[in-house]
């Protein structure tokens, strides 16, 4: 009988039709996620209209959509390594376009709250999900910048919700920018019958027929059978129950809240920026189209910084690259903080769109790579979760700064103190407790 050690087989693949076939449904998933969620700011000056909303009131629903996504992130991450990460992924775009699509058809501000919520909920669930899919799958090699690659889908659908509405919200109704949410139900068979499952879900249960199935589509070359003897050291048979404590152990421990801290960093000027960016531009000078322009430039930044930030990962290692981009960042606001050249401001938006977003897609595949992949999609999930705490609180807080006698542009320095909350708690990862991070040379004085 044949030895496979099924991790080293993927990890020395060469990227092929499979390969790319997860990445497409991961990139088409992680798009309508993005756009779900570009669909709120977008479309709340009308609505608020059409329901008679008061800015307070609108900000509310905003805010509990955000709770929404934390529930979904904790609940349906941690299932997907018990009940199947393909399941999940189902379940979380059923979630997202079944739920979003009836909130466009709300007569009530109530009605379309309740919908909003569950709707937020697959999104919350979603993100972990695919990026365990990439991270498991992917050729060692390029593992870093496919995952970036893929989580650019994010910012795709972003952009894609901006122009849309640019074109058709006027005419057409913001109701009708939620009802697009319901098209990946169309592609939903497809998906199905075409993207693989876990591995790490297959083996512990015996279904030895799958794993062989799924390794000869990754490695052509390998020739598997069933009969095999196929060796997953990260998968533990016999496990059971949500494996949150796992996180905690083997000096996991104080990487695991490092990794919370960094989230919650990262999701804490992601949304800030969102919220109250067009609003920082409008009361700083700027007329309303240049403003919502900054919205476009922030994206298009998220996306410079995930590919660069990836392609950089597979030369130097994960924790180098995000060091320096966390502390570029902190520069990078401060100086917003205190420029008035306008190309400088939009060249420094830019650069922070790749320090905020394009941190946060290279955070998800570094949190996925360092836990066994029984746990993998647990330990994101969880992260991800803590980490909502920032998008929640972000908003408010920069409002409070926004509500002081303060020039409006002098609140961007408030976001450099969360970039280096990040890069601090970014020291007290330990690589050598991880499972398959990519480094560079061992960091003077890491233990």
């Amino acid at each position: 009988m044949r030895k496979v050690h099924v991790e080293e087989a993927i990890d020395k693949s060469r990227f092929n039709k499979f390969h790319l076939l997860v990445f497409l449904w991961c990139f088409f998933a992680i798009a309508f996620d993005g756009f779900d969620i570009a669909l709120y700011g977008i479309g709340l000056p009308h609505m608020m209209e059409d329901f008679g909303l008061s800015a307070a009131e609108g900000g509310a629903i905003g805010s509990y959509a955000l709770i929404g996504m934390m529930l979904g992130t904790f609940v349906l991450g941690s299932f997907s390594d018990v009940i199947g990460r393909k399941r999940i992924l189902v379940i979380c775009l059923v979630l997202i376009s079944v739920f979003n699509a009836l909130a466009g058809l709300a007569t009530s501000a109530t009605m379309f709250l309740v919908f909003r919520f569950i709707g937020a909920i697959g999104m919350g669930g979603l993100m972990p999900v695919v990026i365990s899919f990439m991270s498991e799958y992917s050729p060692k090699k390029n593992r870093a910048l496919t995952v970036a690659m893929m989580y650019t889908g994010y910012s795709i659908g972003a952009i894609i919700a901006s122009l849309t509405a640019m074109y058709f919200i006027e005419s057409l109704g913001w109701r009708f920018m939620y009802l697009l949410s319901a098209l990946p139900l169309l592609a939903l068979p497809f998906l199905i019958k075409q993207f693989p499952e876990s591995i790490s879900y297959h083996l512990p249960r015996g279904h030895k027929e799958k794993v062989a199935e799924i390794l000869n589509r990754a490695n052509p070359g390998g020739n598997y059978d069933k009969a095999d003897e196929f060796v997953y050291t990260a998968a533990k048979k016999g496990s059971k129950g949500l494996p949150v404590g796992q996180l905690f152990t083997d000096n996991r421990a104080i990487t695991t809240i490092a990794f919370w801290v960094m989230v919650f960093s990262c999701l804490m000027m992601i949304y800030g920026l969102n919220t109250w960016l067009p609003t920082m531009m409008q009361e700083s000078g700027f007329n309303v189209a240049s403003s919502m322009s900054f919205i476009m430039i922030l994206a298009l930044g998220q996306i410079i910084g995930s590919l660069t930030g990836g392609y950089m990962v597979d030369r130097i290692g994960h924790k180098n690259v995000l060091l320096t981009m966390y502390l570029i960042g902190a520069v990078c606001f401060i100086a917003l903080s205190i420029t008035q050249q306008p190309l400088l401001i939009y060249v420094l938006i830019a650069i922070g769109g790749a320090c905020t977003g394009g941190t946060q897609n290279l955070v998800n595949p570094y949190i996925s790579a360092f836990y066994p992949s029984d746990i993998r999609g647990t330990g994101l999930s969880m992260a991800v979760g803590i980490g909502r705490l920032g998008s929640i609180t972000a908003p408010l807080l920069i409002g409070l700064v926004l509500m002081t006698n303060l020039e409006p542009q002098t609140a961007f320095m408030a976001f450099a103190i969360p970039s280096l909350l990040g890069g601090t708690a970014l020291l007290f990862v330990r690589e050598r407790s991880g499972k398959t991070v990519q480094t560079a040379a061992p960091v003077a004085g890491e233990t």
